[in-house]
C-alpha cells in the first residue's frame, strides 16, 4: 500500500484544485480505462501484477463427449457484470449481482460448491486475482490525471 500512498500524495493537491464536476468526469474516464485493463487481464488469464492464473483442475479422461470448454471467466468480464462507477472522489471497478460471490471465491481462493445441485462436497479453489492495480494501471491513471490538469 505504500506505493499507492506515495502516488496519492503526489497528485492530491492537484486533484483538489479541480471542480467537483470535472473530478467526476475524470474519475469516470479512469474507471472506464481501468475496467478495460482488467478485462484484458482476465482475457489473457493473468493477474494484475502480470503473473498467470493458476491452471484449472485436471478433468477425468472419460468426461462428457462433445463438451465445449470455454476459457475461464468469459462472461464474468463482460460489461454486464463488471461495472465501472465514478463519483467526484473515487473511481471503482466491481462485479455486480450474483457473480460477485463467484468472483470473490476465485479472487481469494475460498471453498465453494461447484453448483447448487452438485452432489460433490465443497471444492477448494485456487486464488486467482481478478481485480487489482498493476504498475501499468498506475501509469495509466497518472497519465489521465496529468492530461486532465494540463
Amino acid at each position: 500500500m505504500s506505493e499507492l500512498q506515495a502516488f496519492d500524495e503526489r497528485l492530491s493537491a492537484l486533484i483538489a484544485s479541480l471542480s467537483p464536476a470535472y473530478r467526476r468526469q475524470m474519475a469516470a474516464e479512469i474507471a472506464k480505462k481501468l475496467r478495460a485493463s482488467q478485462q484484458q487481464n482476465i482475457k489473457a488469464q493473468r493477474a494484475p501484477d502480470g503473473t498467470p492464473f493458476a491452471a484449472r483442475k485436471k478433468q477425468p479422461i472419460r468426461a462428457k463427449k462433445g463438451r465445449v470448454k470455454r476459457e475461464m471467466f468469459a462472461k464474468l468480464r463482460t460489461n454486464k457484470y463488471m461495472k465501472a462507477k465514478a463519483t467526484g472522489n473515487d473511481a471503482t471497478v466491481e462485479f455486480t449481482g450474483k457473480v460477485q460471490r463467484m468472483a470473490r471465491v476465485h479472487h481469494y481462493g475460498l471453498r465453494d460448491r461447484p453448483s447448487k445441485r452438485s452432489n460433490e462436497k465443497d471444492v477448494q479453489y485456487e486464488a486467482r486475482n481478478l481485480l487489482g492495480l498493476g504498475h501499468e494501471d498506475l501509469k495509466l491513471i497518472e497519465m489521465i490525471i496529468i492530461n486532465s490538469i494540463s
